[in-house]
């Protein structure tokens, strides 16, 4: 279902009487009892519900974080109030209450009425068949505070979407790293974590950087990583064709065809955040000018993508991700990305139909369909 999301209730900026449209907002403290208020009185915030109870796993967590986050959510209690019940100030209030979002504690989910959506997402949702979340980020701001906003967001749906068994696809690049850092813990059993596509290059092996991307999305699950130890793009097609034949790599393309999730952002050749695939070493100057010129316009899991979502390009037959033909096998795929640079892009991969779901800021959303 599309939604869109008060990205700074998230951040911990603001409280439930910020969203702008009437909602359902579950701040979820770990528990089952279930009780409904209206803490800020007649016509305010009149769809809150709050989900309480005793915490599990609460031995792990400082009981001031909890006792911050059970009277801030569940009771209404002001950061002053909650500072002078702790005996402590309001700018250590906030990082209790930080500390309570960013380990799990609490799990802030907004669920429009049905009916509202009208906007950017049911548009780009009803156009290309995507479940899509909008993320509406103020003007003016820094690119890479546009990423960290749609980042916040995405981490919170990649939580939401794994479970018990699941095999998680992970696209390493700029946009996936921000994303892992917002991954909230969840206590599920038997996941793996697989690279999904390679990361050597002619000067790097690209491991410090994707295991560190591979390792935080395992750590929040509990689960094993299992890395894909092959360049990103072969000097030529017929040392790939070879190397598809080793048993050790054959075992990572089996691990692959048995993905449940793979999670995933676009690459654009041109961006104020660079995409990491261009900006390190993986392609030449001279490869990219000439990409260009083909008529390429960006990339997903480092195949690369035509305006029209094609992917018949010679230099294809040297990449390593999985193609859009093979992630579609896949159930679940969400693509993340952020930035107007992206726009092109990002309608590529619509056209490709390698997502169904979506995460994308609300500037970038309208310069994908102002280009149709």
């Amino acid at each position: 279902m599309a939604s869109s999301i008060d990205t700074d209730l998230l951040a911990g900026g603001g409280r439930s009487r910020r969203i702008q449209q009437t909602g359902t907002v579950v701040p979820t403290l770990w528990g089952l009892d279930v009780a409904q208020s209206n803490i800020y009185g007649a016509g305010e915030s009149q769809f809150c519900t709050y989900v309480h109870g005793k915490g599990r796993g609460m031995n792990e967590l400082s009981n001031d974080v909890w006792t911050a986050a059970s009277m801030y959510y569940m009771q209404g209690e002001t950061m002053d109030a909650i500072a002078s019940h702790l005996g402590t100030s309001r700018s250590t209030v906030s990082r209790l209450l930080k500390q309570a979002r960013q380990s799990g504690v609490v799990r802030i989910t907004l669920s429009e009425p049905t009916g509202l959506r009208n906007g950017l997402d049911s548009t780009l949702t009803r156009m290309f068949g995507v479940n899509t979340t909008v993320v509406p980020v103020k003007s003016g701001t820094t690119e890479i505070h546009r990423l960290d906003q749609v980042a916040r967001i995405a981490g919170q749906m990649v939580t939401d979407m794994v479970e018990d068994n699941s095999a998680i696809g992970v696209a390493w690049g700029t946009t996936l790293d921000a994303v892992t850092h917002y991954v909230v813990p969840k206590d599920v059993k038997g996941v793996r974590v697989v690279q999904m596509n390679g990361s050597a290059n002619p000067t790097s092996s690209g491991i410090p950087y994707v295991g560190s991307i591979l390792s935080r999305m395992a750590a929040a699950f509990g689960g094993e990583v299992i890395h894909f130890p092959v360049p990103t793009f072969f000097d030529n097609a017929t040392t790939k064709a070879a190397m598809w034949q080793e048993r050790s790599v054959q075992a990572v393309l089996k691990a692959h065809r048995e993905l449940d999730l793979a999670v995933f952002g676009v690459g654009a050749l041109d961006s104020p955040v660079p995409s990491h695939v261009y900006s390190a070493g993986y392609i030449t100057d001279e490869e990219k000018a000439n990409l260009m010129r083909s008529g390429v316009v960006g990339d997903v899991n480092t195949v690369l993508l035509k305006a029209d979502g094609a992917y018949d390009v010679e230099f294809n037959k040297r990449a390593t991700g999985l193609a859009p033909f093979q992630l579609q096998r896949i159930p679940r795929r969400l693509c993340v990305v952020a930035g107007r640079a992206k726009a092109v892009g990002l309608l590529a991969a619509l056209r490709a139909r390698v997502a169904t779901d979506l995460v994308v800021d609300d500037a970038t959303a309208r310069a994908v369909l102002d280009l149709m």
